[in-house]
């Protein structure tokens, strides 16, 4: 396994993010010109952190499924939007970048996130065509352009079923300016590229409707879309198995284990 931590900036931004990459190694027993999707993972942590648990365990699934996994530290607070949103861009322009040296298949690359994180892949998954995006970064639209989102449990609106701490942490000083635009079930657009999302019914941190008002935008557009709810279940299961167990003792939820095999059928899929 080729594991590297990279330094990720924004240009023009002052903070810098770290991508962590989890690279299977050709082998010439092994198809070595073989080219593998990859899933990019933004850890979620109310935009104030970065989950340690929804970070290196969850790239190891996707190790064993036969794919590469990256997980983007992207920068938080007191770092503000749209920065860690550009910080998603340059990682995925950067893996595509280094396609050929990695085996990286450009096409493939599916950009993932929990909680808060998962607010940060879905705000680029409605913003990466924009032209403030590419420009900011310098790379044309295809060197931006996911295949995919994994949703989980996700942030996604600042309405009345918002988790306020996240959106006070990501936009500061400007809420009133900007929690419109970054309440994602109204900004869905046909550049949003396929979904898998899944969320508990009992989350009393996120609200189950953050991801049911995200599948009913994108029902509207026509954008192909998996939700799985479970009615069991806190927040932040990460897995939901004894290895994201956390110090306490909490978040293992045996039947939203099966997530992580709906999510390899998604992916096989297409």
């Amino acid at each position: 396994m080729i594991h590297e931590k990279i330094e990720i900036q924004a240009p023009g931004y002052p903070h810098s993010a770290s991508l962590y990459t989890y690279f299977l190694e050709r082998s010439a027993e092994m198809r070595p010109e073989r080219k593998r999707p990859l899933v990019l993972i933004c850890p979620g942590g109310g935009y104030v952190m970065t989950s340690d648990r929804e970070a290196e365990p969850v790239a190891m699934q996707f190790l064993a499924m036969g794919y590469h996994a990256a997980i983007l530290r992207y920068s938080v607070s007191p770092a503000v939007y749209p920065e860690a949103l550009l910080q998603v861009g340059r990682s995925v322009s950067w893996l595509k970048d280094q396609a050929d040296a990695y085996g990286i298949d450009p096409e493939k690359i599916v950009v993932m996130g929990f909680s808060a994180g998962g607010h940060l892949a879905g705000s680029y998954g409605v913003s990466w065509r924009k032209p403030f995006v590419r420009e900011a970064l310098g790379v044309d639209e295809e060197a931006l352009r996911p295949a995919g989102l994994i949703l989980c449990y996700p942030v996604i609106t600042s309405g009345e079923k918002a988790h306020r701490g996240s959106f006070e942490a990501l936009l500061g000083d400007r809420q009133q300016e900007l929690k419109e635009e970054l309440s994602l079930e109204k900004q869905v657009n046909g550049d949003v590229p396929r979904v898998f999302l899944w969320h508990t019914q009992e989350d009393d941190c996120v609200p189950v409707e953050n991801s049911l008002m995200f599948y009913q935008a994108l029902l509207e557009k026509k954008i192909p879309a998996e939700m799985h709810i479970f009615p069991e279940g806190g927040h932040g299961l990460s897995l939901a198995n004894e290895e994201t167990m956390t110090n306490e003792g909490w978040c293992v939820q045996k039947a939203c284990q099966s997530w992580i095999p709906l999510v390899k059928t998604w992916m096989e899929k297409y």
